[in-house]
């Protein structure tokens, strides 16, 4: 009966994707969610980590250095996260901080065996803050918060992204409500209000060695 069910539910979400109707981090079924805009005015900062480095940069934990790549996205350079041995590893960049916000970057996971992930970090404050990240280890895309502890408020089903590629990641959040893409797609859209602001950054999971490029903040100032 078990396995009738999940067949059921397998050829309802086919014949839904066929006909342009499908489902955004678990909720019902429905057209695909209005993509969240910034103003046109809000300025880019870029990090390909070729010339500046992680000068100003805040290590939360892990061991995190600019090496040479030769795939790096852009240039010779990239971030690299080599600590094995934390449970979650952060870098927060020095700008912000910000309300809403589109931020992508490039990962690429290159090692891990409990873990191979890669993440970006937005409104952080004091050490909590949220995460979208995608796991090579795992078919699944999610968003968490983190407040002296990490809790799942959205996920959804995908293809592992692949060790020892670039992948992207982007997530806009305006007010309480975020969406977040992975290699182009739009997975994920959720209303958490939780955290109203703060500073953006990268993330890995415990054994994850993984290298970052062309991060790109758009951001609105906190007042």
């Amino acid at each position: 009966m078990q396995f009738l069910m999940i067949s059921r539910r397998r050829c309802l979400g086919a014949a839904l994707a066929a006909v342009g109707i499908y489902r955004v981090s678990g909720d019902r079924a429905g057209a695909a969610p209005a993509e969240l805009k910034l103003p046109a005015d809000v300025p880019a900062e870029r990090f390909d980590f070729e010339t500046a480095g992680i000068d100003g940069w805040t290590i939360v934990n892990g061991q995190w250095a600019v090496e040479d790549m030769p795939d790096a996205p852009s240039g010779k350079k990239v971030l690299i996260q080599r600590a094995t041995a934390n449970p979650f590893n952060v870098i927060v960049a020095p700008s912000g901080p910000f309300t809403d916000i589109d931020v992508s970057m490039k990962f690429k996971p290159i090692s891990g065996r409990e873990d191979a992930s890669g993440g970006i970090v937005f409104r952080f404050t004091g050490g909590k803050y949220y995460v979208v990240r995608a796991n090579a280890l795992e078919d699944n895309f999610r968003l968490y918060t983190f407040d002296r502890g990490r809790r799942q408020i959205a996920t959804a089903n995908v293809k592992p992204p692949a060790l020892g590629r670039w992948h992207t990641v982007r997530v806009v959040a305006v007010g309480d409500q975020m969406q977040a893409w992975l290699d182009g797609t739009l997975l994920l859209d959720h209303r958490n209000a939780k955290f109203p602001s703060g500073q953006v950054g990268l993330w890995t999971k415990a054994d994850s060695v993984t290298a970052f490029d062309d991060l790109t903040i758009r951001g609105v100032k906190a007042s």
